[in-house]
C-alpha cells in the first residue's frame, strides 16, 4: 500500500474514526500495520501490537508517536530504520539512575547478560503498573524477577563477585520473604526497596543504598522508630565518636537471612554477632549460665539485648540505659522476678582469669583447682601403687604374704556372707541414678562445646529438660542424705549406736587416726616394705568414699541452692557471692565425678581381684573367701562373738546376679564415658 508521508496526511488522521480505542487519531495510520489479531501469541509478536493488552499496561494511554520519534509513514519503503526508543524521554531520572548502577554499567560494557529495561518491565507495548499482580515488578513477583539472574546457578551467581551466595534461597527463608511470599504483605521488603529498583550498587559503592554509611536509612524507610531509637545508642556515630567500625543494621539482623528478633535461632545467635565487634566480653558471657545454656541452644535464658537492650543501647552512665543504677533491678526482674539490690551485684562477665579484677574468682578458682589436683594426685598415686602390687600378686598365684591372715579353705568360694542390707541396696541404687544424672546434665553445661555433651543435651530436650532433671536428681540427693541420716538418729534412739561409737568402734563410717596407720601399712604393702594390713569391716577407702558424700552434698548442695534461689539469698548477701558459687559448685562436682569414675570405680571394680565388677553392693552378698581376704579383721570377729553363722546365706538368685550384672554394667560403661569426655574437654579446654 502507497503511504504519504505522516506529516502531509496529518489533517487526514484528525478526519479519521479512533480504532481499537489509540489515544491519538495518528496511531490508527500506525495500527493498519501494526495491529495484531486478537488471538496472536504475544510472544511471537515482535513489530505488531496486541491492542486489549496495550491498553491494559501502564503506556496504554500513550501516543506511540511518542515513543517512536522521527518515524514516517514510509519507513518501511524508504529503507529508514526506526531509531530505538529512548525510555528517558519520559523517565528521566530513573534511566540516569539506571547508568549509574551496576546494571547500566553492564549494559554500556556490551554486557550480555545485562538486564535492560524489557527484562524487567517486559515489553514497553505492555509493560504494567507495578500494582498489577501480573505485573513483574508486583512486589510478590520481584524476588522471582531478581532470581532468574541472581539465583544460585544463574547467569548473575555465576560470576562468583558477589559477598554472599544462595541469595533468592535465603531471602525465601528470611522474614522479609516469608512476610512477603507467605503471608502476602507487599509492603515486605523486596530486592528493589533494599538495593532500588534502577540504581543498584556493590556494597562497597559509598552511593549505595546499603553501603554501611546508607543502611540505616535504607531499613528506616519501613522502620522508621526503630531507625530514630538507633540513632541514640551507643551504635550511632553521632553518640559514638570513633574511627572504628560501628555496626549497621544488617551486622546484627544480616542482609537475606532476616529472621524475626523472638525466633529461637536469632536468640540464639545474636550473642555471637555481638562478639565480632566485643570479643571479650563475650567470651567472659560464653563463661556464664547464661552463656553456656546459649551454646547448647537454649533460647529463654538472658542474651546480650536482653541486659543492654537492642537499638537503645547505651552506656551505663547513662541515666535511660537499661543498666543504669535506677533501671538494672528492673532489666534483671525481666527474667527473674525477685532481682533485688543485693541480686544486681551479681558479675555477669566476670572471669577467674583477672585477678586484679575479680580476685574473689580468682581465689576460689585457684582453691578449688589445688583441691581437685591434690586429692586426684594423691590418690592416683594410691591407685597405681594399689594396681601394681595387686598385679604381682596376682602373677605369683594364689601364695599369700599376709602375716596372721586368717587361711582361705577352697569351700570358702562356696559360701556366702551377708554384708550389705536391702536398705544399703536401695540406697546405694539411689546415690549411683542420681550421681550420674546429676554429673550427665552438670557436665552438658559446664562443657557445652564438647559435641559428646551437646549432642546429648539436645537428644535429651535441651537446657529446659537437663535444668529439670538436674533439680528433681538434687531433690533425691537431699532426700537419701536426709533418710540415712534419719536412720542414722534412730539407730541411736534404740541404743543400737552411740556417739561415742561413732568415733571409736568399728562400725563406725567417720575415718579415724587408726585409719590413717592402715594407710600407712597399706602403702608400705604396695612397695613391698610389710605385710598387708588386717583390715576391719570399713576400710580406709570406703570410709573416705563415706565422707566424701557428705562433703559433696554439702559443698555442692549448698552452693546449688545458692544458684537455685539466688535471689532470696542476695537479700542477704551480695550478688557476686553466685559467682563464687559458681566456681565452687562447677569444680567440686568435677571433682566429685574424676574421683569416682577413677578411685572409685578402680577400688570397688577394677582390681586385680573384683575386675570386671564386684556385684556385692548389687546383691549384697560376698564369699566367705572375700571377707577374708578383704576384711580379715572384721571375720575374726566375727568368729569371736558368735555372729558369723547368722549372717551367712545362701548364693544370690541367678536372677539377681544377671540383674545386677546388667545395671552394673549399665552404670559402669556410663562413667567411663562421661569420665572419658570429661577429660577430652580439659585436653582441649
Amino acid at each position: 500500500m502507497k503511504r504519504v508521508c505522516l506529516v502531509i496526511s496529518l489533517p487526514l488522521l484528525f478526519l479519521a474514526p479512533s480504532l481499537a480505542g489509540a489515544s491519538d487519531p495518528r496511531d490508527s495510520v500506525c495500527l493498519d500495520c501494526h495491529e495484531a489479531g486478537e488471538d496472536a501469541e504475544l510472544d511471537e509478536l515482535e513489530a505488531e501490537v496486541h491492542m486489549p493488552t496495550f491498553l491494559r499496561g501502564v503506556h496504554g494511554t500513550t501516543d506511540c508517536i511518542q515513543c517512536h520519534v522521527g518515524v514516517s509513514e514510509d519507513h518501511d519503503d524508504e529503507g529508514q530504520i526506526p531509531d530505538k526508543v529512548d525510555c528517558g524521554n519520559c523517565h528521566a531520572q530513573e534511566v540516569d539512575d539506571f547508568s549509574t548502577g551496576i546494571h547500566g554499567t553492564l549494559v554500556a560494557e556490551g554486557d550480555p547478560d545485562a538486564p535492560r529495561c524489557e527484562f524487567c518491565h517486559g515489553q514497553a507495548h505492555y509493560t504494567l503498573s507495578q500494582h498489577d499482580p501480573d505485573s513483574r515488578t508486583f512486589p510478590m513477583n520481584v524476588p522471582e524477577l531478581c532470581g532468574e539472574c541472581h539465583r544460585q546457578g544463574e547467569r548473575s551467581a555465576v560470576r562468583n563477585h558477589a559477598s554472599e551466595t544462595h541469595i533468592l534461597e535465603n531471602y525465601r527463608m528470611s522474614i522479609h520473604g516469608k512476610g512477603l511470599l507467605e503471608s502476602g504483605l507487599i509492603v515486605s521488603a523486596t530486592c528493589s526497596k533494599c538495593h532500588t529498583a534502577h540504581r543498584e550498587l556493590p556494597v562497597d559503592d559509598p552511593r549505595s543504598s546499603v553501603n554501611p554509611s546508607n543502611i540505616k536509612d535504607t531499613c528506616g524507610n519501613c522502620h522508621y522508630g526503630i531507625k530514630e531509637t538507633l540513632a541514640q545508642s551507643v551504635h550511632s556515630p553521632t553518640v559514638t565518636h570513633t574511627d572504628a567500625k560501628l555496626p549497621g543494621c544488617n551486622d546484627c539482623h544480616t542482609s537475606h537471612q532476616i529472621q524475626r528478633v523472638t525466633n529461637g535461632d536469632f536468640r540464639i545467635e545474636i550473642s555471637s554477632q555481638c562478639g565480632k565487634c566485643h570479643e571479650k566480653l563475650v567470651e567472659s558471657y560464653f563463661e556464664t549460665y547464661h552463656g553456656k545454656v546459649s551454646k547448647l541452644r537454649g533460647e529463654l535464658t538472658a542474651k546480650c539485648y536482653d541486659c543492654h537492650g537492642s537499638h537503645d543501647i547505651r552506656s551505663p552512665s547513662d541515666p535511660a540505659s537499661t543498666l543504669s543504677s535506677a533501671n538494672i533491678i528492673g532489666t534483671c526482674g525481666k527474667c527473674h522476678s525477685g532481682a533485688n539490690a543485693g541480686f544486681v551485684e551479681y558479675l555477669p562477665h566476670a572471669t577467674h582469669d583477672d585477678r586484679e579484677k575479680y580476685p574473689q574468682l580468682f581465689w576460689a578458682y585457684w582453691g578449688m583447682t589445688s583441691l581437685l589436683l591434690g586429692t586426684m594426685g594423691f590418690f592416683g598415686v594410691h591407685t597405681i601403687l594399689w594396681f601394681t602390687r595387686s598385679l604381682i600378686e596376682s602373677l605369683r598365684g594364689s601364695r599369700r604374704e599376709e602375716s596372721g591372715a586368717p587361711p582361705i579353705e577352697p569351700s570358702d568360694e562356696d559360701v556366702y556372707f551377708r554384708r550389705f542390707e536391702l536398705s544399703h541396696i536401695l540406697l546405694h541404687l539411689t546415690v549411683v541414678v542420681t550421681f550420674l544424672t546429676l554429673v550427665f546434665t552438670g557436665m552438658c553445661l559446664k562443657f557445652p562445646d564438647n559435641p559428646y555433651f551437646s549432642v546429648l543435651a539436645g537428644a535429651f530436650g535441651g537446657p529446659v529438660v537437663l535444668g529439670v532433671l538436674h533439680r528433681l536428681s538434687a531433690i533425691f540427693t537431699f532426700g537419701y542424705f536426709a533418710y540415712h541420716l534419719a536412720a542414722v538418729f534412730v539407730k541411736w534412739r534404740h541404743r543400737q549406736v552411740t556417739l561415742r561409737g561413732l568415733v571409736t568402734e568399728d562400725y563406725s563410717m567417720i575415718p579415724l587416726p587408726r585409719d590413717l596407720v592402715a594407710l600407712k601399712k597399706n602403702v608400705a604393702w604396695f612397695l613391698g616394705l610389710g605385710p598387708r594390713p588386717q583390715l576391719g569391716r570399713w576400710t580406709y577407702w570406703e570410709k573416705f568414699d563415706y565422707f566424701a558424700v557428705f562433703w559433696g552434698v554439702a559443698i555442692i548442695g549448698l552452693t546449688g541452692l545458692m544458684l537455685w534461689f539466688s535471689e532470696t539469698v542476695t537479700l542477704l548477701i551480695p550478688g557476686w557471692w553466685i559467682n563464687v558459687a559458681t566456681v565452687i559448685h562447677s569444680d567440686e562436682a568435677l571433682l566429685a565425678a574424676a574421683f569416682i569414675f577413677t578411685v572409685h570405680f578402680f577400688n570397688g571394680h577394677f582390681r586385680p581381684g573384683k575386675f570386671p565388677m564386684d556385684l556385692v553392693i548389687f546383691t549384697g552378698r560376698s564369699t566367705l573367701a572375700e571377707l577374708k581376704k578383704d576384711h580379715p579383721k572384721q571375720y575374726e570377729e566375727l568368729v569371736a562373738s558368735g555372729e558369723l553363722e547368722k549372717r551367712l546365706v545362701g548364693p544370690p538368685p541367678r536372677w539377681l546376679s544377671i540383674t545386677a550384672a546388667v545395671f552394673g554394667t549399665i552404670f559402669l560403661l556410663t562413667g567411663l564415658a562421661l569420665i572419658g569426655a570429661i577429660a577430652l574437654s580439659l585436653i582441649h579446654s
